[in-house]
């Protein structure tokens, strides 16, 4: 008789829930859209969830950004935007695109792999224009924009409670 190991924890609760054990967020430059959905995300996601963010290239690093993470009491820490060719692992279960050009190299990349693929149009709030709080106002609106779809498409898959 042959003893079969069980899998770990994590991969069962991955495979009952239905939930991603790997999520990539892409955008353009990742230093908007993809940083904020990641962090967002790991407020709601279990932490045997990985989940990263990378831009198609690298861009540079939004202060407004930092200032409406602040808010939401989240933190970009000392980490700086990075593109696709940055990542140390190429291979996730689910990428979520954020912009048009990003959607379009995913599908390029996944093209021969198992790898879904979901493109969540995301208003780029750089194009915003007027005094610094207008400004600040186009950047929360992505915030909660993401916040709300991130938790509409991952919170009720999560079985575990959310990472702290």
């Amino acid at each position: 008789m042959t003893a079969v190991a069980s899998p770990p924890p994590a991969a069962t609760e991955h495979a009952v829930s239905g939930l991603p054990r790997s999520i990539l967020f892409l955008c353009g430059q990742n230093a908007i859209r993809s940083p904020m959905a990641e962090l967002l995300a790991r407020r709601v996601l279990p932490a045997s969830t990985f989940v990263a963010s990378a831009g198609v290239r690298t861009g540079e690093r939004d202060p407004f950004v930092d200032a409406v993470l602040a808010e939401a009491g989240l933190s970009l820490g000392n980490r700086h935007p990075r593109s696709l060719d940055e990542l140390e692992d190429d291979y996730f279960d689910l990428i979520v695109t954020l912009a048009p050009e990003a959607h379009h190299r995913a599908l390029e990349m996944t093209r021969s792999m198992a790898i879904d693929v979901e493109y969540w149009p995301t208003a780029d709030p750089t194009t915003a224009t007027g005094t610094r709080e207008q400004i600040l106002s186009a950047y929360r609106d992505v915030r909660e924009r993401l916040a709300r779809r991130i938790a509409e498409r991952f919170a009720p898959l999560a079985a575990s409670p959310p990472r702290e």
